[in-house]
């Protein structure tokens, strides 16, 4: 945690602006330094706080601003508005059960002081967890199945690509130790039980206090009731020490000889706590006397003398007393913002309250009345004052609401406020700045909830579809992913137009590919497609079941299970009849030929398996018709292909200028769902091509753009891939060692998968750690990259290539040599495409350096072949200059070198030039 942690003051400064939400560039400008200094600073505060992401970085921040910047040892709890009074002996209690326990509820009645009691709890233990202690509010989640959103956000953790939103946060804190405290669960036991099963067993040093009305019924689960506060006769119980301590911040302190007074109105109140705080809060207007008088009588009518056998009723009976005693405007304000399950602020209020007979004067008044007399609870946020109402109270609003038959026109009402502001929070998304980003997170679970109410019924079906897309948009933004899918499924459930129910889809199908979830893909389009030709639309048909049987190919590696042999081809013929003459279907048609050839080998091969001239012309084809629909998405689809065929052909610079004009293709494409989708790819694929010809400085600039998609901000091991590629070869070796922290931090948290698109970053960071003479650092990461890439076949070509750097380096040109013995003919050409030109030069080196007399004819074969790279072409000067002991040869290699943006090469060219 920050104040645990030593962080310096410009990290502290960096910190800061994260917390706001400014892009590093932002940072950069606001504190004079450079984008790259701030990239090691953030690199630095993710290292230290533990952080798993730049989100977390953020709401660490955030509790560090609340926190005032001091020695808070519980970053993660909610700073408490008033003191925590007695119960020491229960406070002692449940502590030493959270120290033995794994799973501890704290059980109680409403109104009984659960939280309070847990949050004194938590931060007298944050001292015991050295990962920190996190607190997460129940209370605005309206649906089980978002519990582990909300445990999600709290802890600063977003949705991994691959997993869903629960399995993201048991990876995330599956090596934590620290302390989880789960406010309120009773309303959502359905999902917070099985997720409390997960986490206790895929997180063994994880602890979890939970606070709830009931039971959880979990294994392990050790329950600790929580009863009312001591009542003594002497006036010195925990009761009348609450009473007297919210008497004087009321400012009415009451002398020692009251005590007994307020011992007997206690014990009226059966020593609940939130009944003892109403009723001090009414000593300005009542006096003691005037508060014993009539609480007695309240009292008694309303319970009948059966409140020991249900401590609850002493609650109720102070809630209705409470509420009868305020003005008319009041009860009807209090009950009207029963609707917000979160902080709200005036402005809320004054659009969902504040209609006859309230106007909006009465309504700021009245929030500023019920906050007096402690029916609200009033809080700084970046945006101004929110107002908070304790559950209980709430719950109460709600059911005053019912009894006044207002409810429905007042949840109807809210849904128009969400509707609004979830209107407004979509049109600044496209603004890079904080601003939407604490909007959403302020107004995120009223959406949801007036969004569930809405979805229930059909005279609010078109409000429920406009609020289901526009959260959609928002959560996708937000970088909530999962949940997006789920809000655009829900949105086309909603529709009321064909069109838009197959729109709804198919954003929820790129969704899905953001996910990682080939799966959903395939299913989301085939419904898209039955959508669309149930409304008589064969051509839009024809591309969604022709883009389902792409995806076969085209993201094979993230199906969990691949579709049955055939189907991929079964519809694509199915595509080819319905497409017509309309150009986007015919284009997705040619796409889908371009992989799926034939049911003989089934879908998901990955590749075609027909000759290269045929294979070529196919994709030449898909990109001509993708061209004439203007849609640059289409477009990156068939260039993807084409690229795919180009690589498979072993024509590695067309390769890279394909993917080049992929990239240029898609620069003005925003990040919606299916943009984000083909830019992960398109990155990813540029800067691969860019190192297979030697544009290095091509290859830093797609992986540093790559590094940086808000996408990618929960897979730090794929976002950071082909940056520490380049960056080895490069020469910039402390970014590597910085970046190679985020990449086996975010890896480790998938369960070390193995992953081989990942074994290349991985072998690059071994030979860094090679070159440095770091051999223990060496020996991890060659395991990590074993463990990426199980299959010795297709490691051949990096691997040899990075491990001769390192033996050249070291004078090893023998054992280099050895390394690269095979004939690049004899492997694969998915190994070696990317390879090929850097294997050749530096085994040409090799054989220099060893006086091997076949070293002139390997140079010569070996320039036909890496004409055009600049690196490799480098590297035979090199070799040719060694071999022929020419000094000027070998600095002019060295500023080829240089000009190639090869520093470590460069340098060793002048070392081995007597520099």
């Amino acid at each position: 945690m920050v104040a645990q942690t030593a962080i310096s003051s410009r990290e502290a400064e960096v910190l800061s602006l994260v917390g706001e939400h400014l892009s590093n560039a932002e940072i950069g400008a606001r504190l004079f330094i450079s984008v790259r200094t701030v990239e090691t600073h953030v690199s630095s505060l993710l290292r230290k706080l533990g952080a798993s992401d730049r989100r977390g970085l953020a709401q660490l921040a955030a509790e560090w601003s609340r926190a005032g910047r001091g020695g808070v040892a519980t970053l993660g709890l909610p700073a408490p508005v008033s003191s925590f009074v007695g119960r020491e002996r229960e406070r002692a209690a449940l502590t030493d059960a959270v120290r033995q326990h794994r799973q501890v509820s704290a059980v109680g009645a409403g109104g009984v002081g659960k939280t309070r009691l847990a949050l004194a709890v938590a931060e007298a233990a944050a001292g015991d967890f050295a990962d920190g202690v996190w607190f997460v509010d129940l209370v605005p989640v309206t649906d089980p199945a978002m519990v582990g959103a909300a445990v999600a956000f709290a802890v600063g953790i977003g949705e991994q690509p691959g997993r869903g939103m629960d399995d993201s946060v048991v990876a995330a804190l599956a090596d934590r130790h620290a302390l989880l405290v789960l406010d309120n669960c009773e309303h959502v036991r359905d999902g917070v039980a099985p997720l409390l099963e997960r986490l206790l067993a895929g997180c063994p040093r994880l602890k979890v206090l939970t606070t709830s009305r009931a039971r959880l019924m979990v294994p392990f689960e050790r329950v600790h009731p929580v009863v009312p506060l001591s009542l003594g006769s002497d006036g010195n119980s925990d009761a009348v020490a609450l009473f007297l301590d919210r008497a004087a911040a009321v400012g009415w302190p009451l002398a020692a000889e009251q005590r007994g007074q307020v011992a007997e109105i206690c014990r009226e109140l059966d020593g609940m706590a939130l009944a003892i705080e109403l009723a001090a809060a009414r000593l300005p207007a009542l006096g003691l006397d005037g508060l014993a008088d009539v609480l007695s009588d309240q009292l008694r009518l309303l319970t009948g003398g059966a409140r020991v056998d249900d401590r609850h009723r002493s609650v109720r009976a102070m809630l209705d007393w409470s509420h009868a005693l305020l003005e008319t405007a009041d009860r009807m304000l209090l009950r009207r913002i029963a609707v917000f399950v979160a902080p709200f602020t005036v402005d809320a209020a004054r659009q969902v309250a504040g209609f006859g007979p309230l106007d909006a004067a009465a309504v700021v008044d009245g929030l500023a009345r019920l906050t007096e007399q402690s029916l609200l609870t009033a809080t700084p946020s970046p945006g101004g004052t929110r107002y908070r109402t304790l559950e209980t109270i709430r719950q109460y609003g709600v059911e005053q609401l019912a009894a006044a038959g207002e409810l429905d026109d007042i949840r109807y009402r809210h849904l128009g406020w969400c509707v609004t502001i979830a209107a407004t929070l979509a049109e600044d998304t496209g603004q890079d700045t904080g601003v939407w980003r604490t909007g959403f997170d302020a107004a995120a679970d009223d959406i949801r909830a007036a969004l569930g109410w809405a979805t229930d019924r059909p005279q609010h079906r078109s409000e429920a579809y406009d609020l289901a897309l526009a959260l959609a948009q928002l959560t996708f933004t937000r970088n909530l992913v999962g949940e997006a899918q789920q809000r655009y499924e829900q949105a086309a459930s909603l529709a009321a137009e064909a069109f838009s129910a197959r729109s709804a889809l198919r954003y929820a199908a790129a969704a899905a590919g953001c996910r990682m979830h080939g799966d959903d893909m395939f299913r989301l389009l085939r419904a898209a497609a039955a959508v669309a030709r149930g409304a008589g639309d064969t051509a839009g048909a024809a591309r969604d079941l022709a883009t389902a049987a792409a995806t076969c190919y085209r993201f094979a590696g993230t199906f969990s299970r691949p579709p049955a042999p055939g189907e991929a081809a079964r519809l694509l013929a199915e595509a080819r009849e319905l497409a017509g003459d309309d150009t986007a279907a015919r284009a997705a048609v040619a796409l889908a030929e371009c992989g799926v050839l034939s049911d003989a080998d089934g879908p998901g091969t990955g590749g075609p398996d027909t000759a290269e001239p045929t294979a070529i012309a196919l994709a030449e084809r898909a990109v001509e018709l993708a061209t004439r629909t203007n849609d640059p998405l289409i477009l990156s689809a068939a260039l993807d292909a084409l690229t795919a065929v180009q690589c498979w052909a072993g024509e590695t610079a067309a390769a890279a200028r394909t993917a080049r004009r992929r990239v240029e293709v898609l620069a003005p494409v925003p990040m919606t769902p299916a943009g984000a989708h083909e830019w992960v790819s398109a990155l990813s694929e540029a800067a691969e091509t860019c190192v297979g010809v030697g544009d290095l400085a091509g290859a830093r600039r797609w992986g540093g753009q790559l590094r940086d998609l808000p996408l990618l901000a929960e897979r730090g091991d794929f976002a950071t891939s082909r940056l520490l590629v380049a960056d080895a070869l490069t020469g910039n070796f402390d970014d590597v060692l910085a970046n190679s922290g985020r990449f086996r931090d975010a890896w480790q948290r998938t369960g070390s998968r193995h992953a081989p698109d990942l074994a290349t970053a991985a072998a690059a960071v071994a030979m860094v750690h090679g070159l440095r003479g770091d051999a223990a650092a060496r020996r991890q990461w060659l395991a990590i990259v074993d463990k990426l890439d199980t299959e010795a076949a297709q490691k051949a070509g990096y691997r040899a290539v990075f491990d001769a750097v390192v033996q050249l380096h070291h004078g090893q040109a023998d054992q280099a040599l050895a390394s690269l013995q095979v004939e690049p003919a004899e492997i694969d050409e998915q190994v070696i495409w990317m390879w090929r030109d850097w294997y050749l030069a530096l085994r040409a080196e090799a054989t220099a350096l060893t006086a091997d007399p076949d070293a002139h004819g390997r140079i010569a074969a070996a320039r036909t072949i890496v004409s055009g790279n600049p690196v490799a072409g480098a590297l035979l000067d090199r070799a040719e200059s060694l071999l022929e002991g020419n000094r000027d040869g070998l600095l002019a290699a060295a500023a080829s070198f240089d000009a190639a943006g090869c520093r470590y090469q460069a340098a060793r060219t002048l070392v081995l030039a007597g520099g």
